[in-house]
């Protein structure tokens, strides 16, 4: 196992670093040059608009911006759609090298006795206060916003403010600390002007025609038009008041320039946006931290297995040989009620089936991401990726939980196989109905079109249950497990527990070493999901996946020895709850993140972040004790099948 350990950790930098780009290539020439597989048009895609500060996001055109006249919105995946991505063209349009300076794109005017203009601005107004971001996407590529920050790194931010906002006490939020004009109180700041510079390799001593796009980058500008048939974009910055007294006009323009860049190549465009994340050396450090728990863990079983289980089994089997006959104790005194079946045996089993489910599932969507299909170059891939195979792999929940329904000797079958078909994905998708309904209510460019739930029902109950019945239906016909030792007809009765063997202590152990080894990558898992930053080390997180399968199996087995020698066989749910346990110690690590780490504001937000955090935590909470559970059944049948019994 440490043998694997370290392979992998060999492989994770190439899984990190190696990603296949998600769309094939698109050639550009100038114009008049154009050909069939070469294009002068350069079209600018604009996607929702997102905020640290609120879990709503909201479509480009929430917001009074520039429209397209004929807008067009690409076919997007499911992966997509559940993200709430919503892309659309834009009125960006620009001509492969040819330079446009201070152009502008539309007049929005505001009346204050229109209360529909009031509406409109008091929203924009709202989205800057918020500091919410846009997100332009050019050639499939994020347009990037890079600045400098500590330590004189660059960062490259592939979203950038609608605006910002100096407090009426005069605090400047925000980023209103890029320019000294930005001072006036109770003011809020437009960025109504880009400066976009477009990089591309011109194709030279490759074999396509024309040049490609390989960065694309922007500077929001604010600029208080004043003429608009003579824009110079230069002088103050574009006011709004905090007070809505007078008319206002706001004029969006932009200027674009072209670089050529050779030296960047086609395949490794979104490297400049990666290596502007500075984690790289954080994640070595989980990594080492985590290795040295499971090592540590790997040393106590190890001598558990070799050294004290080698002791009892030889002493055990020299007792049984002997002619005298002595008194039995420790693991070997329950062995007549090691197996004998758990109360709630029904529930277990179904918990068991869902967990193997989002194990595979899980599994499965990792390997492909580290090999680099899932990139964030394809947008929305990882989440179609885990949606359509867990709706897949109804079939081995089926089966694993008809299995070990049959091995508790349950008689219900009909209920265990609904149970596990309906149990589970009901819970998740009435959590995810209610926070769609706030969602929809509040506007919000993440709530799912009614279309789309009606598709995922269906793919639910017409592939997903059938597959479940399936699997159930070979699970009972099989034999249910043989047990290597007979379980005794009358109950033996369980001696005063320690504090230590107790089973709540015990569990709440048991959570804390998994935990440990996966804290500071779930740190960027939330930081992905809530703080809108890129994940794509999709290498160290399978690797950190496997570190955590070993030490929830090792953590789980190591308690049951304890509590088996302790004469308590109550191990089934226990060692369930044991790893599962992991999934509180999350529930309570993404509580400290919301209050410590995020500015979220608002019920709504609120809600909705614990409502999706809850959904992580019963998917974990299945995940990991079906891991210990089956760890745990696999050391206590090979215990008791070398052990001579009566």
């Amino acid at each position: 196992m440490r043998l694997l350990a370290a392979g992998l950790l060999l492989v994770a930098p190439l899984c990190a670093a190696f990603y296949l780009p998600g769309l094939a290539p698109v050639s550009f020439c100038e114009e008049g040059e154009e050909s069939e597989g070469c294009k002068s048009l350069i079209e600018l895609f604009v996607n929702r608009l997102d905020s640290v500060e609120s879990v709503l996001p909201y479509e480009y055109d929430a917001f009074d911006f520039c429209q397209d006249t004929e807008e067009k919105r690409p076919s997007e995946n499911l992966g997509q759609v559940l993200f709430g991505e919503r892309i659309a063209s834009s009125p960006y349009k620009f001509t492969f090298k040819k330079q446009e300076t201070c152009k502008k794109v539309c007049t929005r005017s505001y009346d204050p006795g229109n209360s529909a203009d009031k509406s409109k601005l008091a929203f924009l107004k709202k989205g800057m206060q918020l500091n919410y971001q846009h997100h332009w996407i050019i050639d499939n590529m994020p347009v990037t916003w890079c600045y400098d920050v500590e330590d004189g790194q660059k960062y490259c931010n592939p979203g950038f403010p609608i605006g910002c906002f100096v407090t009426p006490d005069g605090r400047v939020k925000d980023a209103c600390v890029i320019n000294s004009e930005f001072n006036k109180k109770n003011t809020f700041y437009l960025f109504n002007h880009v400066d976009i510079t477009i990089m591309y390799h011109s194709g030279k001593d490759e074999n396509w025609p024309g040049a490609r796009l390989v960065m694309a980058r922007l500077r929001p500008q604010s600029y208080k038009h004043t003429d608009e048939n003579n824009l110079s974009c230069e002088g103050p910055p574009m006011e709004i008041p905090g007070e809505f007294t007078n008319k206002l006009n706001l004029i969006y323009t932009y200027s674009v320039t072209f670089e050529e860049k050779n030296n960047i190549k086609w395949a490794s465009r979104w490297d400049y946006i990666l290596e502007s994340m500075p984690h790289t050396n954080i994640q070595w450090f989980s990594i080492m931290n985590s290795l040295v728990i499971v090592l540590f863990l790997s040393g106590m079983v190890a001598m558990i297995i070799l050294r004290t289980l080698h002791k009892d089994i030889a002493r055990y089997n020299q007792i049984d040989s002997s002619e005298d006959a002595q008194e039995e104790f420790g693991w070997k005194l329950v062995h007549g009620d090691v197996f004998r079946p758990p109360r709630k045996g029904m529930l277990l089993s179904v918990f068991l089936g869902q967990g193997t489910q989002i194990f595979i599932m899980t599994f499965i969507t990792l390997f492909l991401a580290c090999l680099g299909f899932l990139s964030p170059a394809n947008r929305g891939a990882l989440m179609t990726c885990a949606v359509v195979l867990w709706v897949l792999l109804g079939t081995p929940a089926g089966y694993v939980s008809a299995r070990m329904y049959k091995t508790f000797r349950g008689e219900k079958w009909k209920t265990n196989v609904l149970l596990t078909a309906l149990l589970c994905p009901g819970i998740v998708f009435a959590d995810f109905f209610i926070m769609n309904l706030i969602l929809w209510v509040k506007g919000s460019s993440a709530a799912i079109p009614f279309g789309t739930l009606v598709a995922i029902l269906a793919m639910w109950f017409g592939i997903s249950v059938p597959l479940t019945f399936v699997g159930a239906y070979f699970g009972f016909k099989e034999k249910s497990i043989e047990h290597p030792v007979r379980t005794n007809q009358i109950p033996r009765q369980i001696p005063e527990q320690s504090f230590f063997t107790k089973p709540l202590p015990g569990i709440i152990m048991g959570g804390i070493l998994p935990f440990g080894c996966i804290f500071i990558q779930l740190f960027f898992i939330l930081n992905s999901i809530w703080s809108h930053q890129m994940y794509y080390m999709f290498g160290f997180l399978f690797l950190v996946f496997i570190i955590l399968l070993i030490t929830c199996s090792e953590a789980t087995v190591l308690l049951c020895y304890f509590h088996l020698c302790a004469e308590d066989y109550h191990w089934w749910w226990r060692s369930f709850l044991t790893s599962s346990f992991t999934a509180v110690y999350l529930f309570i690590y993404a509580v400290h993140y919301f209050f410590s780490k995020l500015q979220i504001t608002g019920t709504a937000s609120t809600i909705l972040y614990f409502g999706y955090t809850m959904i992580m935590v019963l998917i974990f909470f299945l995940f990991t004790g079906t891991i210990g559970f089956f760890a745990c059944f696999w050391f206590v049948s090979k215990i008791y099948s070398v052990v001579k019994v009566d």
